[in-house]
């Protein structure tokens, strides 16, 4: 896919300061860490907490940029450099310019939880039959994005992006860019409450990604969601259900959950029923299987692509990550939280064998009705028969306390560091969750050791 400088130019509008002859030279790629410069790509200088890009730019050179986008040029720049007043919104800019230039399946992936993970069954399945560019890492943002979009090529022939939000009009920025063909929404939780107020808030957050669906225009919906499922018509376009319950157009049967050992299920779609099996622990992972086999239909995918899509999916990084030791069984998911993601994996808990133990610590960002909300987790936990519950920060006495009698709280990770061996016992099934923040990551290499 040929992209020039002075393409690059034009989609930001900014002002050139270098060799005119130059500006035809071809881009390979546009990046925003000095550490990943290739030949003939393009440097944009990002002002970070940690670190000015524009210090690099020179560097960059050197090691073969051809040339930088940047908000202040270098004296006497030894190669071109287009001056902008803001270099994201730059990059935005020349994003959509850069997406504009493929005719391929893009499906956008949003939701209050899940959406990695959805992100990765999607990608897996479409992998059967496309060339696929996923998202890597958290690139879901409005900086990480544009980097994703850049990272597309001539080989593509499909690609999944994770859009993530936290207030209104960001995902109108991110859809701008992206112009997705078919999205997912997995769900619509209690996150961002800060900004988006209330689960309508976060509705009408999410779903402004409706207004910039193009080619086929196709939508998916978790029709399991009380808030997804009132979405009957948008944009002239009739949402496509899936999910566990039974009036989903995509739906499965025959679930079985077998903890360590995955799960299998029939998917179901009017006459077409595939039988798949699941690398994965989380019940919710078959919906996620759903929405790839929807999309993946909707692309002209056989049973048998489908299923050995959906059976060649992996878990990334703390997301359900399975550690058995000699003694326990660990659910590493100390990415994130917010009460519906724990609620989730509470779930994925209660399918394990031997005492069922929740780690479990603050939950980050979700405005002023926040230690309600972490009651609410305690309070299911207890009901679903959680054996012993450990929380581990301020907003975490909420869970402790919601969970009523033999809870343990710890203000500090160092404190439940010191007491882990005394509390965690030879057969225990232990999950660790909460917001990232927390850096509950500690606890997880602590229990690899008992």
């Amino acid at each position: 896919m040929k992209f020039t400088i002075d393409d690059i130019l034009r989609a930001c509008g900014g002002r050139y300061i270098g060799d005119e002859a130059l500006k035809s030279t071809e881009v390979s790629i546009i990046v925003t860490d000095s550490r990943k410069i290739e030949q003939g790509a393009c440097f944009a200088a990002i002002k970070g907490e940690r670190s000015d890009g524009h210090d690099y730019i020179e560097q960059c050179f050197e090691n073969g940029a051809v040339c930088a986008i940047c908000e202040n040029v270098p004296e006497s720049p030894s190669k071109p450099c287009i001056a902008v007043e803001s270099t994201l919104e730059a990059l935005k800019a020349v994003a959509e310019r850069y997406r504009s230039l493929f005719n391929i399946p893009i499906v956008g992936i949003t939701g209050s939880v899940g959406k990695t993970s959805t992100k990765e069954m999607v990608a897996s399945v479409l992998s059967q039959k496309f060339n696929v560019h996923k998202t890597q890492g958290n690139f879901n943002n409005e900086l990480g994005v544009p980097i994703t979009l850049f990272g597309m090529n001539d080989s593509n022939t499909a690609a999944v992006i994770e859009m993530g939000i936290s207030d209104f009009g960001e995902m109108t920025r991110l859809a701008k860019m992206v112009r997705p063909t078919h999205c997912i929404i997995t769900n619509i939780g209690n996150c961002h409450l800060e900004n988006l107020g209330d689960r309508d808030g976060v509705m009408k957050a999410k779903t402004e990604i409706f207004d910039y669906l193009t080619g086929e225009r196709k939508i998916f919906l978790n029709g399991d969601d009380d808030k997804l499922i009132t979405q009957k018509s948008r944009a002239d376009i009739e949402p496509i259900y899936f999910g566990l319950g039974d009036d989903n157009d995509y739906r499965a049967e025959n679930i079985e959950n077998n903890g360590a050992d995955g799960i299998s299920c029939t998917l179901v779609h009017g006459d077409r029923r595939i039988d798949v099996r699941i690398n994965a622990i989380g019940t919710y992972m078959v919906s996620n299987a759903l929405a790839a086999f929807a999309v993946g239909e909707n692309l002209g995918m056989s049973d048998e692509e489908i299923a050995r899509g959906v059976a060649a999916y992996k878990t990334v990084g703390s997301r359900d990550n399975l550690i058995k030791t000699d003694k326990i069984v660990i659910i590493d998911d100390c990415y994130n939280a917010n009460p519906n993601s724990v609620m989730g994996a509470i779930d994925t808990l209660m399918n394990f064998s031997g005492r069922r133990v929740c780690i479990l610590g603050d939950m980050k960002e979700l405005g002023d009705n926040e230690y309600e909300l972490h009651r609410a987790v305690g309070r299911y936990a207890r009901e679903k028969g959680v054996e012993e519950l450990i929380a581990v920060g301020e907003l975490a006495e909420g869970i402790s306390e919601g969970f009523g009698g033999g809870a343990k709280h710890y203000a500090e990770v160092d404190d439940i560091l010191k007491d882990l061996k005394n509390v965690i016992k030879e057969g225990d099934s232990v999950l660790v969750k909460a917001s990232r923040a927390m850096k509950l990551e500690r606890i997880v290499a602590a229990l690899g050791e008992i």
